[in-house]
């Protein structure tokens, strides 16, 4: 939990710091640390990407919507596995059937933007990813349990 939160937190910090003129060391060094993290599992497109300021974010509106599911997802299991009794109860879907639900939105943004040309705009982008990093850290928080 505390690495997808940590994360999700970490990407509005760093656009935040890569936007000031003066900065400490210490704040430079955490933004081209998640920037390049980021450049590791996203494209970076400013286009595609919000912008905090003058500042692009380290990852894409989808990215972002996704680690921000992610990270929802994270602390809603945990207080879920805290507040839930004794018994477990049979989960409705599997967790391979819940991420592949999940990932309908992504999906179907993908197949829109290449079937038309026309991108859509990075709310529905980050608005599609939330379902997928959200079921993605639930299946895995509950694995860990």
């Amino acid at each position: 939990m505390l690495a997808a939160v940590g994360w999700t937190a970490a990407l509005p910090a760093a656009t935040w710091s890569a936007g000031q003129v003066r900065e400490p060391a210490w704040a430079a060094a955490l933004a081209i640390a998640v920037y390049g993290i980021g450049a590791v599992a996203c494209h970076q497109l400013p286009a595609r990407s919000f912008h905090l300021g003058a500042a692009q974010m380290p990852v894409c509106a989808r990215c972002t919507g996704i680690y921000l599911g992610a990270a929802l997802a994270a602390v809603m299991a945990t207080r879920a596995g805290a507040a839930a009794p004794g018994g477990r109860a049979r989960p409705l879907l599997t967790p391979r059937t819940l991420v592949v639900l999940a990932a309908v939105p992504t999906a179907a943004t993908l197949a829109f933007e290449w079937s038309t040309g026309v991108t859509p705009s990075n709310g529905v982008r980050a608005l599609a990813g939330l379902p997928l990093g959200a079921a993605v850290a639930w299946v895995i928080a509950k694995s860990v349990r």
